[in-house]
């Protein structure tokens, strides 16, 4: 093994890895292991001294210039040997091909750089973006700084496999300056106390996982109203103020064992009087406040050495040279490598840099290239490489961070979370996009809401006709999409749009969410003695800040707003008088479903992915159905939606066949009976007007002197009372010819004809009532034992309205269905959507000679007006979760207790396990041994009900699983005789990979 002269130097040690983020005692510099330190000791010895000069440059890399670029960078890089290349835009495969080219072609390994403060995406495409630091400022309370430490973790992660080696990150200038152009969003905030904090969270993350980080821009460029990218920045304030505020993050870093500092390009008279120079030239900065009297032993990095903060009074390689003799480490982004080569080793001449401090700073380079790794250097492996830079737990922590960060501002009477959604017509308008936003999309799942796109270049005609549209409704959701963050342009906010904005929140009715900068708030406020009073945001009835524009913010607000999660958020800066540093209300959430992923429920969606897409794909493939809905929910969070297939085989409806959207409205079938049956009698339960102990005739005086008279309730709902299964009522219109029977169909509507069963196809008027008097007068089977019946089914809308006044669907909808926001679920869904949205079921040919698309498949209740408590609700599975949802919260949602905890335990037990019936009141459960009606894993205390067009549901309220699933499809389409569903198991099967993936966890 070669001498290891570092130990002799004994000048720099870097950062080790601590055992854990929650260590408390301040860090120390500890030494590099045996191999580290021979490696660093051996390539120094071998090195000419010109070529330390070289180690100390970084030149700046491209990925997305062409092939001559490439070859000229290598070359540059090759020919002076140089110690390392910053990276800027790119993509990753490219980057990663450059960086190994480079790789191949230095002798000794490269440092590769990246400004990457909010993720690599900052530079590079198809990468992982996380928030900016002002967002994560807005985080308070417990684990905050863990997922900060979190997102520094998983970025080092990240970049090391992108073969990365140093992040000039964190940022950690005080911004007390609302005005200023450069750093801005990039800082924590000006409360140097959280910025300390939250960068020492983000550091250690990211040394902890073997990244080099440079805290920056020393020695603070927090209070500039000038970009140093564009001209030299000056700081006025005393040392004392500097002391205290600027240089206070710096100092708490250093001592915890920062790898490295970034100096800004300032000017700072109280630090450095020589006029124009800017710090990163400034000995007294670099070497005197920095090195000796903060302790800093580790790299110290130039800003880039491009920028006009140091080029407009210096020029290319005498600032090079200069800021050597000022006591930088490492000279980022050199645009002339020869000139500044040629300089410092003309200032080692003269005397000026002495031999021996270049000598320290390469070894001090080459220690931090051994402890990054790169004395046991390998290629990026290319194989994967996006998808690994992509892991579906940066997506978890994305929402996580973002969702700590939400902050709401103004809250008039806790209107958020919303309430009482029966009583709200919503719109949502979006400010600044011409296209339904992602906010408004996630909150058309709550409920219903109208969508309305407003730009600054939406004509004065259109804004009249909108504005005319708005008086109809009460609530106004107002997002403003601001497509800038910089102060210089106003961020992004035009006149026009802050006029709309004003009209909007004068109506008294908006709730606005601003999706861009923190200090945009402050162009949206106009003080009262100002010639525009009115137009300010604080009239809104509320306001909440995400701070910027992605697509977690907008999804997570919109849930916010909704109550499906909370907010705790503070603002970490002063935007005026009004908004102040520490201002945010805290919101609980009210149990909304919310929509995430199954990595944040401890699920695998990989593999419950795999599993779900080849369960559904079979099923597709051997035609067991056209398409389908499947929807998951663990814990009331939505964790699978997924539209598979198409409406129907071919193109037989006269156009291609339409691909299944997650809003199509499926005909539930007998799911009917567990979503609108059930709930009504549970609710006249709770009211004390059901008995489930009493008699059919108590409940239907016309059943008194019928052999149903006497049948108890309990088990009538049960299916063991003794009830024919079915009774084909339409075969009992016809004629042995075929013809209709008097007072039965004609093919004409008529007074007499009204009810509508098709377009050519109208029943009399009072046969309805025909079908209540065969059911009455049907005989009973021979043994009372489980016989499952639609018949008691079709009797609950009359005895609903006897019991309440209120018809069955309009009960359904005012008790349950609107202030669930379950607005989709209707019978006769003709009435309010068009064709394309609702799914057809069976080409009828025996009965209605036609194909059964958006009316009620089930041939009784055909009859009925296409309205009964069997059959014939119409919805999607998103609406139709939000009724199992309540059901599994024990009967409360949102806050609204709908049916007593009580009562959803009593009609979802065992009634009869004695006799062998798995039966609940209305629902089904398990079989007592395995049939396939439930899936294996399911618990007793589960329950559900499926369909016969497809349809499924369950509910598994047992605390180690808490699921909710639903699964839509026509598998009748074209022709009920099709088996295939059932003897595949498909829906069954696909929850049991549910239960699956929640026991195998992650």
């Amino acid at each position: 093994m070669p001498f290891c002269r570092s130990v002799l130097f004994g000048l720099f040690s870097v950062l080790l890895s601590f055992s854990t983020f929650a260590q408390t005692t301040p860090s120390t510099f500890l030494k590099l292991n045996a191999r580290q330190s021979c490696w660093a000791d051996s390539v120094f010895t071998n090195m000419a001294p010109d070529d330390r000069i070289a180690q100390l440059i970084m030149v700046a890399g491209y990925s997305n210039r062409r092939p001559a670029y490439e070859d000229s960078l290598i070359t540059l890089v090759r020919t002076n040997k140089l110690g390392g290349v910053v990276m800027f835009q790119g993509g990753p495969v490219r980057q990663a091909t450059l960086t190994n080219r480079l790789q191949a072609n230095s002798p000794v390994p490269l440092l590769i750089a990246m400004d990457a403060e909010w993720g690599i995406a900052m530079r590079l495409d198809s990468t992982v973006r996380y928030p900016y630091q002002m967002t994560l400022g807005a985080m308070q309370g417990a684990g905050s700084d863990s997922l900060i430490y979190q997102m520094g973790a998983n970025l080092a992660k990240q970049a090391r496999r992108l073969g990365m080696h140093v992040n000039f990150a964190p940022s950690v200038d005080v911004n007390n300056n609302p005005n200023n152009p450069v750093i801005n969003f990039r800082s924590f905030g000006e409360d140097k106390y959280a910025v300390a904090r939250k960068a020492l969270a983000y550091m250690r993350g990211m040394q902890d996982n073997q990244l080099l980080t440079s805290l920056k821009h020393f020695p603070g460029h927090g209070d500039t109203g000038t970009d140093s990218h564009y001209d030299l920045p000056l700081i006025s304030k005393s040392r004392a103020q500097l002391d205290s505020l600027e240089l206070y993050p710096f100092r708490e870093l250093i001592k915890a064992g920062a790898t490295g500092v970034m100096i800004a390009h300032l000017s700072i008279p109280s630090l450095d009087t020589t006029r124009n120079r800017p710090s990163t030239l400034s000995p007294a900065i670099v070497t005197n406040l920095l090195k000796n009297e903060l302790g800093f032993r580790g790299l110290v990095f130039s800003d880039a050495m491009n920028m006009k903060g140091v080029t407009k009074f210096y020029p290319s390689g005498k600032a090079d040279e200069l800021g050597m003799e000022a006591g930088m480490d490492v000279l980022e982004f050199t645009e002339d490598v020869p000139s500044a080569l040629a300089q410092v080793k003309q200032a080692i001449a003269d005397g000026r840099i002495s031999q021996a401090s270049i000598d320290a700073r390469c070894l001090k380079v080459l220690q931090a290239k051994a402890w990054a790794g790169l004395d046991q250097y390998k290629p990026v492996v290319l194989d994967n490489l996006v998808n690994d830079l992509n892991s579906v737990q940066d997506e978890l922590l994305n929402r996580r961070l973002t969702e700590k960060s939400l902050t709401v501002l103004k809250n008039d009477q806790n209107i958020v979370p919303l309430q009482r959604l029966d009583t709200l017509r919503i719109a949502s308008v979006a400010i600044e996009s011409d296209k339904v936003t992602a906010f408004q999309q996630m909150a058309a799942n709550y409920t219903k809401v109208d969508h309305f796109n407003l730009t600054s270049r939406t004509p004065d005609s259109t804004l009249a006709q909108i504005r005319d549209s708005l008086q109809n409704y009460n609530l106004i959701l107002v997002d403003v999409h601001l497509n800038s963050i910089r102060p210089a342009v106003k961020y992004g906010l035009q006149s026009k749009t802050a006029g709309i904005l004003s009209e909007l929140v004068a109506t008294g009715k908006a709730i606005v969410t601003v999706f861009g900068n923190v200090y945009a708030l402050d162009k949206l406020t106009f003080p009262a003695d100002t010639a525009q009073p009115g137009r300010t945001v604080e009239k809104a009835r509320a306001i909440i800040m995400p701070y910027q524009l992605t697509n977690f913010t907008e999804e997570l607000s919109a849930q916010l707003i909704f109550g499906a999660i909370g907010a705790s958020g503070k603002l970490p800066v002063t935007v005026n008088q009004r908004f102040r540093l520490g201002d945010g209300i805290t919101v609980q959430p009210i149990g909304r479903l919310k929509y995430t992923i199954p990595e944040e429920v401890g699920i695998d969606s990989r593999f419950l992915t795999q599993q779900v897409d080849s369960l559904v794909n079979v099923g597709l493939t051997q035609g067991a159905f056209p398409g389908c809905v499947v929807q998951m929910a663990r814990n009331g969070k939505v964790i699978f939606r997924k539209a598979y297939g198409k409406h129907t085989y071919d193109a037989s409806l006269g156009a291609e066949p339409r691909p299944v959207q997650l809003d199509d409205l499926y005909d539930m079938a007998s799911v009917t009976k567990v979503s609108t049956s059930t709930p009504a009698l549970m609710h006249l339960v709770d009211d004390k007007k059901f008995n489930l102990d009493g008699k059919m005739a108590d409940y239907l005086p016309s059943f008194k002197k019928s052999n149903k008279a006497d049948l108890r309730w309990r088990d009538v709902l049960t299916h063991q009372a003794g009830l024919k299964a079915f009774i084909p009522f339409w075969m009992d219109t016809k004629n042995p010819d075929g013809s209709w029977k008097p007072k039965t169909f004609k093919n004409e509507r008529s007074a007499r004809y009204p009810i509508e069963v098709t377009d050519s196809l109208f029943e009399f008027k009072s046969y309805p009532k025909t079908i209540f008097e065969q059911i009455r007068d049907s005989p009973l089977n021979a043994k009372k034992e489980y016989v499952y019946s639609d018949l008691s089914f079709i009797l609950y809308p009359q005895i609903v309205k006897r019991l309440t006044g209120e018809n069955f669907e309009d009960y359904l909808k005012t008790t349950f269905y609107k202030p669930l926001g379950a607005t989709t679920l209707t019978f006769l869904p003709r009435r309010f959507y068009s064709l394309d949205r609702i799914v057809p079921t069976e080409y009828d040919s025996l009965f209605r000679k036609t194909l059964i698309w958006g009316r009620v498949h089930d041939e009784g209740a055909a009859m009925l007006n296409g309205l009964s408590g069997h059959a014939g609700l119409f919805g999607n599975a998103n609406d139709l979760m939000k009724v199992y949802e309540m059901y599994r919260q024990k009967g409360s949602y949102a806050g609204q207790q709908y049916i007593s905890a009580k009562t959803i335990a009593e009609f979802t037990r065992y009634q009869f396990p004695e006799l062998g019936n798995r039966r609940g009141l209305g629902f089904d459960k398990p079989s007592f041994t395995y049939t396939g009606n439930a899936p294996r894993s399911a618990t007793k205390a589960s329950y559900g009900h499926s369909g016969y067009t497809g349809t499924f549901v369950w509910v598994e309220p047992d605390p180690a699983y808490n699921l909710t699933y639903i699964f839509l499809c026509n598998r009748v389409y074209p022709t009920r005789n099709n088996p295939k569903l059932g003897n595949l198991n498909t829906r069954t099967n696909i929850v049991e990979a549910l239960y699956q993936a929640t026991k195998r966890g992650l």
